[in-house]
């Protein structure tokens, strides 16, 4: 009887240990899948921006921009944020929300430029925008999810992020409202 008791035990054990090897095999697997991701988001939102960045420098020396780029950066990061968006974390969310909003006031301020009553002032607007508030923005997100994955711990980062937050916010919503008050006095 001590010997079944022992191999019953041993059993148990084994299949104890087989089953933390499985769930740490899941964890990893999940780990790898989300590092992946943000990996990939964080890839298209710097493209997104860059390809903005130089339709705009692109525009202002008076050479061709070819919108295609531009518009193949903007749905990589559609498809990448769509994706993400299932995956992401409520802090992650949040900050990847604002960059959504944020690309989509920079490609309103690239399109706009061509019709702008005062170019020197609009590209000065956008190359403000794409090196200053939107830089940032990109950056927020990569320590965002370097953070969520637990690369880069910085003490004090929730309230950095709301506070890197609530520039952008504010930057966004003024560049939002300067183009708006542009179209309106361009249609006058």
């Amino acid at each position: 009887m001590l010997s079944q008791r022992a191999v019953r035990a041993q059993a148990a054990e084994q299949n104890r240990r087989a089953d933390r090897e499985r769930d740490e095999g899941r964890a990893e697997q999940a780990f790898e899948a989300k590092r992946e991701l943000y990996a990939r988001l964080n890839t298209a939102a710097r493209a997104y921006r860059v390809a903005a960045r130089d339709a705009v420098e692109a525009a202002e020396r008076g050479g061709g921009v070819d919108p295609a780029l531009l518009d193949a950066a903007k749905e990589a990061w559609a498809e990448q944020y769509s994706q993400a968006q299932m995956a992401l974390s409520n802090e992650v969310l949040d900050v990847a929300s604002a960059l959504n909003r944020s690309l989509g006031v920079g490609y309103s301020v690239v399109k706009d430029l061509p019709g702008s009553p005062r170019l020197d002032e609009a590209y000065r607007r956008a190359k403000t925008w794409f090196g200053g508030p939107l830089s940032d923005g990109v950056y927020l997100l990569r320590v965002t999810l370097r953070h969520d994955l637990g690369v880069e711990v910085e003490p004090g980062f929730e309230q950095s992020r709301t506070r890197m937050l609530a520039a952008l916010g504010s930057a966004r919503d003024s560049l939002a409202h300067a183009l708006a008050a542009e179209r309106a006095r361009a249609a006058a």
